[in-house]
């Protein structure tokens, strides 16, 4: 096959992948309900668990995540190692297009073709993708996300600091603790381009959170919930 074609229906199923609005499907057959018309009318795990609950909440997000990471591992299964274009990079071939498959999946998500070009805010998409690619800053982002949202119960602002921490953690190991990072003048810059994205993608809720209107999960604080019972 053609490398050319090859990559564009890499592309293509990456992108279809990713499209697939699961809070719609499982909103709309389980539940009789829109996610887009309730809450914050968006197609992600959050407004899902606000709205219809834990149990489709936990199966968006599961449903989410497989579609950044399934992308990923199908390029890795099937992808030989000729290109289109000449590889500038560090990273092998296959790992060149697994970032192209995964950052593709992400924006399937967040402009789904299935459902009017609306979507999620990628977070959960992008946790699959980055599964394969760079685990330890995404343990470490995590982890900052849960603390967040330990102290503060908003999702949002958990998802997008956890967004920016990662290209920062694969910056401090890289260059102050002297990790070797395979790839990483080429993965801290796709990093750094995905946080952008998240950024982006939570532009309301930013506007919100300096508003002060943004819906808060006072059931996530349990740090405060802790010191007001010592």
């Amino acid at each position: 096959m053609d490398p050319t074609l090859r990559l564009a229906i890499i592309i293509l199923q990456s992108y279809l992948i990713g499209a697939i609005p699961f809070a719609l499907i499982i909103g709309k057959k389980f539940y009789g309900v829109d996610p887009r018309k309730v809450g914050s009318g968006n197609l992600g795990s959050t407004n899902v668990f606000r709205n219809l609950g834990w149990k489709a909440g936990v199966a968006v997000q599961i449903l989410d995540i497989a579609k950044g990471l399934v992308p990923v591992l199908l390029v890795a299964m099937f992808f030989d190692t000729q290109m289109p274009f000449e590889n500038r990079t560090p990273f092998e071939d296959s790992t060149v297009v697994r970032l192209i498959a995964g950052i593709t999946a992400v924006v399937g998500h967040m402009f789904s073709v299935f459902a009017g070009f609306r979507g999620g805010k990628g977070i959960n998409t992008s946790v699959g993708m980055l599964i394969a690619v760079a685990p330890v800053e995404l343990a470490i982002a995590a982890g900052v996300f849960l603390l967040f949202i330990g102290f503060f119960g908003y999702v949002s602002l958990g998802s997008m600091v956890a967004a920016v921490v990662i290209p920062i953690t694969m910056f401090v190991r890289r260059n102050l603790l002297n990790v070797e990072i395979d790839g990483y003048l080429t993965l801290v810059y796709f990093l750094a381009a995905l946080a952008l994205l998240v950024l982006y993608a939570h532009r309301s809720n930013l506007r919100r959170l300096l508003e002060g209107t943004e819906h808060r999960f006072p059931k996530l604080m349990f740090f405060r919930r802790k010191h007001r019972h010592v």
